[in-house]
């Protein structure tokens, strides 16, 4: 087994190896979680919602800002839960991946449901930190999936939906660029 911090040998397509660093792998996973790199992060995306808007679905738009910020924050718990807990059972689909009002039940759940995402996206990037767990061995409850996937696939949910949030801002008038 290759050394946590050593570069592994790993083949190319054309059968030449190549070194993978895992610490530096592990760094740049994390990094997607919070930088902006191409697009607006979590935190700004969010910070400025106005609170009488998260809840009204302008025409044309699919969604409210609400039933987004919860759709990510419940599914990047499920991966999370998933990847650290073999007992995990997760929501129905496509049903309890949503929520089930337009708008925040009270005044407090939208600050609630941000700071929950944060709380998760911080704990995954805890389990990409960790030397111990192997990025690309395969999750032994699972069905093939590696925790590495399981990163990407919470860093490309976060961007997809991330992209609707601005744009439904931008619909209300409610985006400060």
């Amino acid at each position: 087994m290759p050394s946590k911090n050593k570069p592994t040998n790993r083949r190319k397509p054309n059968g030449r190896r190549r070194n993978v660093d895992d610490a530096k792998l592990r760094r740049l996973i994390v990094e997607y979680f919070g930088d902006s790199h191409a697009h607006v992060n979590f935190a700004v995306a969010v910070k400025d919602f106005p609170p009488e808007a998260r809840g009204v679905r302008p025409a044309g738009a699919p969604f409210t800002a609400w039933q987004l910020l919860e759709h990510m924050r419940i599914a990047q718990w499920d991966i999370l839960e998933f990847s650290r807990d073999a007992k995990h059972v997760s929501p129905d689909f496509p049903s309890g991946y949503w929520p089930h009002t337009d708008a925040p039940p009270d005044a407090q759940a939208w600050n609630k449901s941000v700071r929950a995402y944060e709380a998760d996206s911080k704990a995954m990037q805890r389990l990409i930190r960790n030397p111990k767990i192997d990025l690309l061995a395969r999750i032994p409850h699972g069905q093939g999936q590696t925790l590495l996937r399981e990163a990407l696939a919470v860093i490309d949910h976060a961007s997809y939906h991330l992209g609707q949030l601005v744009m439904l801002s931008k619909m209300l008038g409610a985006w400060k660029e």
